[in-house]
């Protein structure tokens, strides 16, 4: 049976003799020398005083039931020893039995009232026979502790699982998320392997491994990689057939789907047969993992949607401004290394990546003869031109999605300057948004070394001269530093993402 509590199944009972008289440690293993419960036999422990008792508790966390004298190198030792048990080690598992062969010391109905034990026995009255019922009946309640502990922890490593699960928005980390909690759940170390069925033109069925542990690794598709066992190959297929998950004497395969009816199967190798119970909460773990793969699947859509409605604005936006199809691409890119060494999360500068192709949205508000005008502009151009930061705001703030509105306010702050002298707010250094402050400097960037209707790209050593001249100007010193620790890196963005007919001067 797996344990799901993590504790490994024991191949005996583990019975603590705690008494000062030799003779008794003798006569009641030879009592109880053939003794089996459930299967398995005794394993006797021996102590002849109440401190060697304590250093088997520190030592042994399965004994299962003690058979305690009560007089030994004191006259109360033996109930000390139950209190120390019970309340210094916090074991409320293990039974114990009391055996005196002097009942003054220790009355019957005060020791029980008083103490935590589970039987109160004379030495003169406990014949072979009440010796082998008294042991029977409290490993009996023993194993329910156990189970009822056990089914306990199996749940909450259930819950605790899948709500690490939830945690992974894509496919990749979902499926080794799974396989590392169930590996954990049922102690599978030796492997668990994540597979979907695919249907063939034929209509044979294949199995397209998305992840795996331990063993199956070498299946995993990549040039070495072996294909599935036969065996392996029919169990998946049984699963996919019935649609239901199914056990046997040493593997299992775990079946789920999600809303969209899609199946995902986890084989389990080398497993041991599993109580009700156990079956259960696998069973249970399934449902919950189906639920966490619809949404990782409805996530993924989302972001994948807002993802090319972003792009689709900022393509638009391109194409009437004549610049290249790649330069909010590397500017993308660039603001994600630039927030990333700043300090931000992953998430964070996963958000910014994708909202930093709208920052210039609010050019579709600027007049084409503006917008595309050979040269400068003179001063009412450049008053016009300058308000598409508010434009590209207006347009995106009343939405509620995270990156639509972090779109909004990098229309708004891209253009403002470290020392309070850019647009529309006059904002000065913190005040700006972080945001802000990094596409600003990922836009002049690209932007310097990009061909424009109003001139040739600049050469690199231009473009590092004028971000030295507008560190703590235009441009968060910080930031900068950044950008120059990483100079080798921005610049490969445009071998990566290249314009048409762009020559590198790197």
């Amino acid at each position: 049976m797996i344990d799901l509590s993590g504790q490994p199944e024991e191949l005996a009972w583990k019975i603590l003799i705690v008494d000062d008289e030799v003779s008794v440690h003798t006569v009641t293993e030879m009592v109880l020398g053939d003794f089996v419960f459930e299967g398995k036999p005794l394993q006797f422990l021996h102590a002849h005083s109440a401190t060697e008792a304590i250093d088997f508790f520190q030592q042994e966390a399965d004994i299962a039931l003690v058979l305690l004298d009560v007089v030994m190198e004191s006259d109360r030792a033996g109930l000390d020893l139950v209190d120390r048990i019970r309340n210094e080690i916090g074991n409320n598992r293990v039974r114990i039995i009391l055996r005196t062969g002097q009942p003054g010391q220790a009355p019957e109905e005060e020791v029980i009232v008083r103490y935590d034990i589970n039987g109160y026995k004379e030495k003169t009255e406990l014949t072979a026979q009440k010796l082998f019922t008294t042991v029977y009946s409290a490993l009996r309640s023993y194993r329910d502790i156990m189970i009822i502990e056990r089914n306990k922890r199996g749940l909450e490593k259930v819950i605790e699982s899948t709500a690490f699960i939830f945690g992974h928005e894509n496919s990749r980390d979902f499926a080794s998320a799974v396989l590392e909690q169930v590996a954990s759940l049922l102690r599978m170390d030796n492997g668990v392997l994540y597979a979907r069925p695919v249907n063939g033109h034929n209509g044979d069925i294949s199995f397209d491994v998305g992840a795996a542990t331990g063993d199956f690794a070498r299946y995993l598709p990549a040039a070495n990689s072996e294909p599935l066992p036969q065996e392996m190959t029919a169990m998946l297929s049984e699963s996919h057939r019935r649609k239901e998950t199914i056990y046997r004497d040493n593997h299992c395969v775990l079946h789920f789907t999600d809303t969209g009816e899609k199946e995902s199967l986890l084989f389990i190798g080398q497993t041991y047969e599993l109580s009700d119970w156990e079956q259960q909460l696998v069973e249970l773990f399934c449902t919950n993992v189906s639920i966490a793969l619809e949404n990782v699947r409805l996530n993924t859509e989302l972001r994948d949607s807002q993802k090319e409605i972003v792009h689709i604005l900022a393509e638009a936006i391109e194409s009437r401004s004549l610049e290249t199809g790649n330069h909010v691409r590397r500017v993308a890119k660039l603001a994600y290394m630039l927030g990333i060494h700043y300090g931000m999360s992953e998430t964070e500068a996963g958000m910014l990546e994708m909202a930093s192709p709208l920052h210039d949205l609010g050019k579709i508000g600027i007049p084409d003869a503006i917008l595309n005008k050979p040269g400068r502009h003179d001063a009412e151009e450049r008053r016009i031109m300058e308000t598409h930061a508010e434009i590209g705001h207006t347009i995106l703030c009343k939405s509620n999605r995270p990156i639509i509105r972090m779109g909004a306010t990098l229309c708004r702050d891209h253009h403002e300057n470290w020392d309070g002298s850019g647009y529309p707010r006059g904002l000065q250094g913190d005040q700006i948004s972080l945001a802000g402050r990094i596409v600003a400097i990922a836009d002049v960037f690209d932007a310097l070394g990009s061909q424009r209707c109003y001139k040739d790209p600049w050469p690199p050593d231009e473009i590092r001269a004028f971000f030295i001249e507008q560190r703590g100007v235009k441009f968060e010193p910080k930031l900068v530093d950044i950008l120059f620790q990483h100079w080798d890196g921005a610049m490969s963005l445009r071998e990566q993402f290249p314009d048409e007919g762009d020559v590198i001067n790197a």
